[in-house]
């Protein structure tokens, strides 16, 4: 059994890992690089895409599935394996992918124009057909915890991961040799607290375990207090008037933001607002999660149970169009405004921040991380001033950075995983920044008897 990184190995982005075993070849995920590797998606896969038997698929973030119709138009022609929530998110996901790639190349293409270089203008990976067409090779959908026979003597089977709806690390039973062996890849793994669906299922056992190591290094915030000072942002962000933006993104973060509202507004402590959720993929997102009840943790389903949505109430807007996007910024006071990009890169976010950002009585509530060279970033490390649309703009709102509402393992809940798996002969480091994965890979050396190895891209692992 031979296992191989083409991403999400010296680096978190691009998740990709080929099996090899039982005369198949298997793909752990099939993601896009981001920020400062994206041109890594117009490199070769590093293998053939029409050799590949089976993509079993982790989560539908976009650095886990984001290139799977770039591997269809390449030749794909096997089984795609999710559970069913990821199989609905991952359409929702792609789409927009599709569709934001398709605006920033009509964009660049014609600044490329004006320059007279109109080959500098790289053009989208793959339009809203490729996805579509891309969807119908999902042809195996399971349930946490149900099995499936690749072949006769190799099986998969989903368990909770507790990251974004519908995630799961991946267990591969591999009968070889008249030997058997359980091999974990872990996706990106979510944590014990979680605000709307069910926390971690942790490994009772395995040979082998492929691990994440996002935050490797550091541990988070408690989600108790994360809550109460994003609620003492709010109510204090009211007290002089003027809006308060919240940049978000579109899954998980819009709905754990919503179900906090939503909970304040039932206690009485939510002051009298109009709230607008301004994003027409967290809107879809947001039905998804009803869509699915089974992924949902105690509290969210009580509200079910009795007939409530968990995420709107009498304060809540969805504005789809932009023409109603627009209208938004018409109000000068008590509405809270949640839009996209996370990290205002792009979308509507940007224009709720033009018309924003420069009133002394608005707020900006970051709840997500931002990371360096975006907009986010800058207003986050104290700039004075900033460019939105060529326009400077300046930063005169109240700025709040929140931090503790990730949805990644952190280093306590990394250590307490590996842990759990019982009879562990092999651990092998990925999706993690060089610096933090030696962190890391010195804290469990100093708390286990393991060794574990940091996988290099395209690097042989024999198993």
């Amino acid at each position: 059994m031979i296992v191989q990184s083409f991403g999400g190995s010296e680096g978190v982005t691009g998740s990709c890992h080929l099996v090899k075993v039982d005369h198949m070849n298997i793909l752990i995920d099939c993601g896009m690089f981001q920020g400062l590797d994206e041109d890594k998606n117009y490199e070769p896969f590093g293998f053939n895409p029409k050799e590949i038997d089976y993509l079993i698929l982790t989560h539908a973030h976009i650095d886990h599935c984001g290139r799977i119709p770039l591997l269809v138009k390449q030749g794909f022609r096997g089984k795609i394996i999710s559970t069913r929530p990821t199989y609905a998110v991952a359409r929702i996901m792609l789409l927009d992918a599709a569709k934001v790639m398709g605006e920033e190349y009509k964009v660049n293409y014609k600044k490329a124009l004006r320059k007279g270089k109109p080959e500098e203008a790289k053009p989208p990976l793959y339009d809203e057909d490729d996805v579509f067409e891309s969807m119908e090779y999902f042809k195996v959908l399971l349930d946490y915890n149900e099995k499936y026979k690749l072949s006769k003597n190799v099986e998969v089977v989903f368990r909770n991961a507790g990251h974004i709806l519908g995630s799961a690390y991946v267990e591969l039973t591999v009968r070889e040799n008249f030997n058997t062996k359980k091999i974990i890849f872990s996706g990106d793994l979510g944590t014990d607290d979680k605000l709307v669906i069910k926390p971690i299922d942790y490994p009772k056992g395995a040979d082998v375990l492929f691990i994440e190591s996002t935050y490797g290094n550091r541990n988070h915030r408690p989600l108790d207090q994360t809550i109460e000072e994003f609620k003492a942002a709010i109510i204090e962000s009211f007290k002089d008037g003027g809006n308060i933006v919240i940049p978000t993104f579109a899954l998980e973060r819009a709905q754990e933001i919503l179900f906090i509202l939503r909970k304040m507004y039932d206690n009485g402590e939510l002051p009298k607002c109009k709230i607008f959720l301004d994003s027409p993929l967290a809107i879809s997102a947001t039905k998804l999660f009803l869509q699915f009840p089974n992924q949902l943790n105690g509290e969210v389903l009580s509200y079910l149970k009795r007939g409530a949505n968990p995420f709107v109430f009498p304060w809540v807007y969805f504005t789809e169009s932009v023409e109603a996007s627009k209208k938004i910024n018409d109000i000068e006071s008590g509405a809270i405004i949640l839009a996209g990009s996370g990290m205002c890169n792009g979308g509507r976010i940007k224009h709720h921040l033009k018309h924003n950002l420069w009133r002394e009585n608005s707020s900006v509530i970051f709840v997500g991380y931002q990371a360096k060279g975006t907009l986010g970033r800058q207003i986050v490390d104290g700039a004075k001033v900033v460019k939105i649309y060529g326009e400077e703009i300046a930063v005169k709102a109240r700025i709040y950075t929140i931090n503790g509402f990730s949805a990644h393992a952190d280093q306590k809940v990394l250590l307490k995983f590996i842990k759990s798996t019982k009879d562990l002969q092999s651990l092998f480091l990925i999706h993690g920044e060089p610096e933090v994965m030696q962190v890391f890979k010195g804290k469990i050396k100093e708390e286990t008897k393991l060794n574990p190895h940091i996988v290099k891209l395209k690097e042989y692992v024999y198993i």
